[in-house]
């Protein structure tokens, strides 16, 4: 059977199907998601508490470089195959380069659950894939447009402060401090809880899902066809690097699944603000209603079967 966490995923998206009165505060949801990433982050900090050594740079800076890989590989598809215009095609190249923080937490908890042998350093992929791929992607879109300096800083404030990554980065430095020792009694209430925000961010994702896919948009077959089709080839890249590199199978696992996923926090708030004309529904359809789903779902089991082959 799936992870307990997923059910509740599938929870909200059956829920939704039927057009259920269920649903989940926005506020709710701003706190679900505040507490998640933190909780993510804190967790990476104590893992790497003691633990921080310079030889983990090359690997980081490898990470990013396929951060920054992705969107390139994938914007002439989106352009030539899947019919995209440049905004789009930029935009979506942006999401599926950067990373999904909840199918990150859900393949963290499936390491855990199946007592996979994870490093402490894997909370540190997110930022160091996510920032890479949505400025290569919004460059691909630049590069034949006279580029405004103004907007182009403006689009590095919006990827290094949006709040994801302000509550990964942060979080990860406090945990680093103090250790899962020190200040227990705030820490220990976030990562004891881990499992159930991370259920009720599943279950408000799942309705949120279903919402996306009602009525089924058969005009963007293309695009729905690109959400379902790319996800395992970028999981094989993940896959590659993490046995190139030598890691642990949780670590390998866990970059298969964020290769593998695309971006519906980080990503759209910055590509709003640089590609104005980019749809970003059709990102968030793509996204949310098809990768997320097929990941968390199918796809991390999938990709720790065939991580096993190696």
């Amino acid at each position: 059977m799936p992870d307990i966490v997923v059910m509740f995923f599938l929870l909200g998206l059956v829920a939704g199907w039927v057009k259920s009165d269920l649903s989940v505060p926005k506020a709710a949801y701003d706190l679900l998601s505040l507490m998640l990433m933190l909780t993510i982050g804190l967790k990476g900090g104590f893992a790497l508490h003691g633990q921080l050594r310079f030889s983990l740079l090359p690997e980081l800076l490898l990470v990013a470089a396929l951060g920054a890989l992705i969107p390139c590989l994938l914007y002439p598809i989106l352009r030539k195959l899947v019919q995209l215009n440049r905004a789009d095609s930029a935009s979506l190249a942006a999401h599926y380069g950067s990373v999904s923080a909840g199918t990150f937490a859900v393949a963290l908890a499936y390491t855990q659950t199946h007592a996979l042998n994870t490093g402490p350093e894997v909370t540190l992929y997110l930022v160091m894939l996510e920032l890479p791929a949505i400025i290569m992607a919004i460059w691909l879109y630049r590069r034949a447009q006279p580029s405004s300096g103004e907007k182009i800083a403006g689009v590095w404030h919006e990827a290094l402060t949006n709040r994801g990554v302000i509550l990964l980065v942060g979080g990860v430095l406090i945990g680093w401090m103090y250790g899962p020792e020190q200040g227990v009694n705030v820490t220990g209430l976030l990562t004891g809880a881990f499992q159930v925000v991370l259920a009720l961010f599943l279950l408000d994702m799942g309705l949120t899902a279903a919402a996306s896919l009602r009525p089924f948009p058969r005009q963007h077959w293309p695009v729905l066809m690109f959400a379902l089709a790319v996800p395992p080839v970028l999981a094989f890249a993940g896959i590659l690097l993490g046995v190139a590199l030598g890691l642990p199978e949780g670590s390998v696992l866990i970059l298969a699944a964020m290769t593998a996923s695309a971006s519906y926090i980080a990503a759209p708030s910055a590509i709003r603000q640089a590609i104005p004309e980019a749809d970003i529904g059709l990102a968030m359809l793509a996204a949310l209603g098809i990768t997320f789903p097929f990941n968390v779902i199918l796809g991390i089991p999938f990709y720790h079967q065939w991580l096993l082959m190696f």
